[in-house]
C-alpha cells in the first residue's frame, strides 16, 4: 500500500526586509539576462525552438528569443529571480564587491 504524500509547501527564506543596494541593481540586470540565457540554452538543448505560441507537444516556446526581446512581464520574472538571489546572498552575511 502506498503512503499518501503531504502537499508540498514552498518555504523560501524571508528576504522581504533585505534591501539590495543601488550599486547592485546593474548586477541584478546582468544576472536576469544570464538566467534567461541559461534557461534558453537548456530548452534548445532539449529540442525546443521558437514558436509564436507555447506548444509543449511540438516543443515550441515564444520566449526563445534574446532577453532584450522579451516582454517586460517576462523580464520581470527573471529580474525577480536575480534580485531574490542577491537578497539571499546579502541576508546570509555575504558581501558583493566589484573589482
Amino acid at each position: 500500500m502506498c503512503e499518501k504524500k503531504q502537499a508540498y509547501v514552498p518555504r523560501p527564506i524571508d528576504t522581504s526586509a533585505v534591501e539590495v543596494p543601488e550599486e547592485l541593481t546593474e548586477l541584478g540586470e546582468y544576472l536576469a539576462k544570464n538566467i534567461h540565457e541559461v534557461w534558453a540554452r537548456q530548452r534548445i538543448s532539449d529540442g525546443w525552438r521558437y514558436g509564436e505560441k507555447l506548444d509543449s507537444e511540438n516543443k515550441l516556446h515564444p520566449d526563445l528569443v534574446p532577453y532584450e526581446e522579451l516582454t517586460e512581464g517576462e523580464k520581470a520574472y527573471d529580474r525577480n529571480t536575480s534580485m531574490e538571489t542577491l537578497k539571499i546572498i546579502l541576508s546570509l552575511g555575504w558581501r558583493i564587491v566589484k573589482k
